[in-house]
């Protein structure tokens, strides 16, 4: 199934308190269960102003629907091609 890197433009991201990070996830995750195992959310780098989450889905529609009904920003959604580590220089 195809991954996609969402960029979330959340100002004040970094300063979130742990209860919120939890509301943040439990709100998602209540979304991701009514629209089924189509789509799946791997996890977030919660950085100062932004979130970027990892999810697998068949289509970038699907991820932008999870925002839609979640009421999160997907200002960015890109279709991962590749993914290269430090064993890809062996």
């Amino acid at each position: 199934m195809p991954k996609y890197v969402i960029e979330r433009n959340i100002p004040g991201a970094g300063k979130l308190s742990p209860a919120e990070l939890q509301g943040i996830s439990q709100k998602s995750c209540g979304v991701l269960n009514r629209m089924g195992t189509q789509i799946q959310w791997i996890h977030s780098y919660v950085t100062e102003d932004k979130i970027y989450c990892v999810y697998l889905a068949p289509n970038e529609a699907m991820v932008r629907e999870h925002a839609s009904q979640g009421g999160f920003p997907a200002d960015s959604v890109a279709c991962v091609r590749a993914v290269i580590e430090p064993v890809t220089a062996e």
